[in-house]
């Protein structure tokens, strides 16, 4: 494995001049903050060895290398999803080549499901913690090069840079929220019952991605800013049938906000 990270991030740097500082994942419906990324070069999935495809609507699949913020960037713009039929592997392989290729920091977005009573559909929630009910992408053999055998999860999510973030929120007049993201491995949503219990064990939203790539980065030692964007609720007497193309379109009304808040903790870095 430790060769085919070599050689995917070796086939990237002979096509790509930019030597990225920061990796960002764009969640479903969120790929529009590639738009402000300056001197963009693209390479699509397709064509980078080793690396997945993305299947799920919302998930373009490409590699956006530019400058976002006065910093050097590189933007998944498509995810991988254990839902999707790939294993945690081939789930986290581009956080690893993105290690490779020199970032700094990790930034993650995702869209999710609020189960706490006080979220509203559009808003925004900074991850503080994680509950992770899909499969830990670490099980197997331990790569020392890599990381530890058994990582520390005490600071999955920098306190740094939600600082940051929430310092830019407030500045800019954004109201974020803050809080727990439960993992769950989809692509069903959540039943009524379901939603009542990732809120009894101390969820905020629940989604079907994110801690997978958290894990791997912190595993490397990379710092993890991560937010998600409220796009249904399941709070009891607001829970109403849902689709992938309405989670789409409230990704899309609050992903300025969202890119904003990314741009400006660019500078901050």
């Amino acid at each position: 494995m430790l060769e085919k990270f070599k050689e995917t991030t070796a086939y990237i740097q002979s096509k790509i001049k930019t030597a990225p500082e920061v990796g960002i994942i764009l969640g479903t419906g969120l790929g529009g903050l590639v738009r402000d990324i300056k001197n963009q070069e693209v390479l699509e999935y397709k064509d980078i060895p080793n690396f997945p495809l993305s299947t799920v609507d919302g998930h373009s699949g490409k590699l956006i290398f530019g400058e976002l913020g006065g910093k050097k960037v590189v933007a998944m713009q498509g995810r991988f999803h254990y839902y999707e039929g790939y294993d945690m592997k081939q789930v986290t392989f581009p956080v690893r080549v993105l290690k490779f290729l020199g970032i700094k920091y990790l930034f993650v977005s995702n869209a999710s499901g609020g189960v706490n009573p006080n979220f509203e559909i559009g808003d925004l929630m900074i991850i503080n913690d994680h509950i992770n009910l899909l499969p830990n992408p670490l099980i197997g053999l331990n790569i020392p090069e890599l990381g530890p055998r058994f990582p520390d999860m005490s600071d999955a999510y920098s306190k740094e840079l939600i600082d940051l973030a929430k310092g830019v929120a407030k500045k800019n007049d954004i109201k974020v929220q803050e809080g727990c993201y439960v993992a769950t491995t989809g692509p069903t949503f959540e039943t009524p019952k379901e939603y009542q219990y990732f809120r009894i064990i101390g969820g905020d939203t629940v989604g079907m991605s994110t801690t997978p790539e958290v894990i791997v980065a912190r595993h490397m030692k990379l710092p993890v800013f991560a937010i998600s964007i409220i796009t249904d609720l399941g709070v009891p007497g607001k829970i109403v049938a849902v689709t992938h193309e309405e989670v789409q379109e409230i990704g899309k009304l609050a992903e300025k906000k969202m890119t904003l808040i990314m741009g400006e903790m660019m500078k901050g870095l």
